[in-house]
């Protein structure tokens, strides 16, 4: 069971994992064990593991983490044994659904200050008048 938050948790039944040769240090013993671990989650089906809005928002912050299906992909090859990348797979899975939990605040519209935009207009004058200086002209 992956425990994201108090109301987001995962059976471990809705992963599917496998397992492949890593790339990496590890000498010889690379070339015998497969310690890289992919997690496929199929988020498009799971219905009751996070909200609708929140895999919405995952998938617009992550876009390279989905396939065609709406499945979720994480790989990991960080460690040199299988046990230790797939906990590695479980913690990145975790932090994206955190992330995409988080409800982004709307944005006030505001306008901008009359100072603020003597300022801009001051600063414009005073970059045309460098400009203007910096021309050559021909005395002929």
């Amino acid at each position: 069971m992956l425990v994201v938050s108090e109301l987001v948790q995962i059976s471990d039944d809705e992963f599917e994992w496998s397992y492949a040769r890593s790339g990496g240090p590890g000498g010889q013993n690379v070339n015998k064990v497969a310690s890289k671990a992919l997690l496929r989650w199929k988020a498009s089906s799971t219905v009751a593991a996070i909200p609708t809005a929140a895999r919405a928002r995952m998938q617009a912050l992550y876009p390279r983490r989905f396939t065609t299906e709406g499945d979720v992909v994480i790989q990991s090859q960080k460690y040199r044994d299988q046990e230790r990348n797939r906990e590695d797979c479980l913690m990145k899975l975790a932090e994206m659904i955190r992330a995409a939990l988080v409800v982004p605040r709307a944005r006030i519209v505001t306008r901008p200050t009359a100072v603020s935009k003597r300022r801009r207009v001051a600063d414009k004058r005073k970059q045309s008048q460098k400009k203007y200086n910096r021309r050559v002209t021909s005395d002929e």
